[in-house]
């Protein structure tokens, strides 16, 4: 079924409305994101405000009920700016709000969604200390509570986008002690974070991404009721996680984008102010073929992105399109972001320009989501398996 989303006319004057917002209001707070590792109160305030915690939620629990195709426009609108802005909103609209629709009993719906699309920040817990794709060597358990009702959760997650704000996490956790066909061991638990027992480490330091803060989450005897298990079944908890990380992976490949827009915007302004031998850089060749070559690769993803996301309108299984866009899109990124240190020349390794902030920033896009090497492996695999089945 098709996935119909808010009306064309209204949501270009919202994209609109967004962008005005980004340059003028976003870009000129960069500098205190970074300085203070954390988007300032009022901006979420106002991002609560204009409704982008809850984008993707339907409009009768509070939210503006996007499509994917719209969803993704958003991001990559926001993207444009730092990283932060996008991270804050990105769990809550795209993998926790993707798990609860997929996944989640009607009860769990009408309770989670006005409450996300509230502004209440959302995180995602699959990583751990030993484990990220590989479920197998997942440690975090839930059992039975001995009392007879609701479950108890232990373990640790690392890495966990918004862990520092979330007040609600999605955690993935071992219902059963060997591993099982179809990963059947894991179920997902939707845990208050200021729940008995959780505990946040402090924020990760990183190579950069500042005010996207990430940290462990440790679980200690956490006790939930039966109703935190997401869907009301056991062994269905990764398949859930999986099915919201094509939407995750579709947000980082839309966010890589629009990233890789704003470092080439700042090389073409560079590159036509800055002089040598008499005249602009812009006018020597060899820039241009950089320029060139990036514009060309942001258009690849720019048509990717309106491709893999109408599919996903249209109720296509985009999970192999998914991770195609987000490895194309993030290693695109990658590719930019250094031609555009390099058209800066020297200035591009001095931290008083932007470039060397864009080059630290895009790397975490190749890895998070599924690194390009698992996604590489996930396309083969399923590749394969269409071509012996003759489909």
């Amino acid at each position: 079924m098709a996935a119909s989303g808010m009306d064309p006319e209204i949501f270009q004057q919202f994209i609109d409305q967004l962008e005005r917002y980004v340059r003028e209001r976003l870009i000129p707070a960069e500098e205190e994101v970074i300085a203070n590792d954390a988007v300032p109160e009022p901006i979420l305030q106002e991002m609560r405000e204009m409704g982008l915690f809850g984008l993707t939620v339907p409009e009768e629990f509070g939210g503006a009920g996007l499509n994917t195709s719209q969803y993704a426009r958003v991001v990559q609108a926001m993207a444009y700016a730092a990283p932060a802005f996008r991270s804050i909103f990105s769990i809550n609209v795209g993998m926790f709000n993707s798990a609860i629709k997929n996944g989640g009993t009607s009860q769990q719906q009408a309770e989670w969604w006005p409450r996300i699309a509230g502004g209440e920040i959302a995180c995602f817990g699959l990583t751990e200390p030993g484990s990220g794709s590989d479920s197998a060597a997942m440690q975090t358990t839930a059992r039975r509570d001995p009392s007879g009702s609701g479950w108890v959760l232990n373990g640790t997650k690392r890495y966990i986008t918004n862990a520092p704000q979330a007040r609600v996490g999605l955690i993935m956790a071992r219902t059963e002690k060997e591993n099982l066909p179809k990963n059947a061991h894991v179920s997902a638990f939707i845990v208050p974070m200021d729940a008995p027992g959780v505990s946040v480490g402090s924020a990760d330091r990183k190579m950069g991404q500042a005010g996207a803060q990430i940290a462990d989450i440790i679980l200690e005897d956490v006790h939930v009721p039966d109703d935190a298990l997401l869907g009301g079944e056991t062994g269905r908890g990764f398949v859930f996680a999986m099915k919201s990380l094509d939407n995750g992976r579709i947000s980082v490949g839309a966010a890589a984008t629009g990233y890789a827009r704003r470092a080439l915007d700042t090389a073409l302004r560079y590159a036509t102010e800055r002089k040598a031998f008499g005249e602009p850089i812009a006018n020597f060749q060899l820039i241009q073929q950089m320029l060139a070559e990036s514009e060309t690769e942001i258009y690849a993803a720019e048509a990717m992105m309106a491709d893999v996301t109408a599919r996903a309108d249209a109720g296509e299984n985009v999970l192999r399109k998914a991770a195609a866009f987000k490895v194309f899109a993030s290693e695109m990124c990658g590719r930019v972001v250094d031609r555009v240190v390099q058209v800066h020349g020297g200035a591009g390794y001095l931290a008083e320009y932007d470039a060397e902030r864009f080059f630290r920033d895009a790397r975490i896009y190749r890895i998070y989501e599924g690194t390009t090497q698992i996604l590489q492996l996930q396309i083969a695999k399923h590749m394969l398996r269409d071509f012996a089945a003759g489909t």
